[in-house]
């Protein structure tokens, strides 16, 4: 598989991207979102279900802090943690943001809706288990519907 053609994001790659867009300047939620799609390109653009709650994980661990504005906006600034943290992944937020640098307009049409619908069906997951307490037979539902659709995709 070559390198356009793999995922969007490996697990922990959007906390270390959403890092270094707010090291560049403070920025907010909306802010990181447009980013993203712009640096990614095609048609990409990620869910706010899946931005939001990864701002919020930044914030719990320390690595970013939020200020409100008159308006209740949140926004979001680097801590000397997130700056080490940042700075420990370097070669990694590169590669990251160079692989979205060099990706051709062909690889990147439609790969980007993709990526989006697999984010918010993470989120969407995550979410619901996380939520409320799941019964067997609702988290077996939620297995067999995953397992349907990678079924599906793996025949078309």
């Amino acid at each position: 598989m070559g390198r356009r053609e793999g995922r969007m994001f490996d697990a922990g790659e959007l906390r270390l991207v959403i890092l270094a867009l707010v090291a560049e300047k403070p920025r907010y939620g909306y802010e990181i979102i447009k980013e993203l799609g712009e640096r990614v390109g095609g048609d990409y653009s990620p869910s706010p279900g899946v931005v939001y709650p990864t701002l919020t994980m930044l914030e719990e661990m320390g690595y970013a802090s939020a200020s409100q504005d008159q308006a209740g906006r949140k926004l979001y600034t680097l801590t000397p943690e997130g700056e080490k943290t940042l700075a420990e992944n370097k070669a990694q937020v590169d590669a990251i943001l160079e692989r979205f640098g060099d990706r051709d307009e062909v690889g990147a049409r439609g790969m980007g809706s993709v990526v989006r619908a697999m984010m918010n069906l993470r989120a969407a997951t995550r979410l619901r288990l996380r939520g409320r307490a799941a019964s067997p037979e609702q988290i077996q539902a939620i297995v067999d519907a995953l397992d349907t659709a990678a079924k599906t995709i793996e025949r078309i």
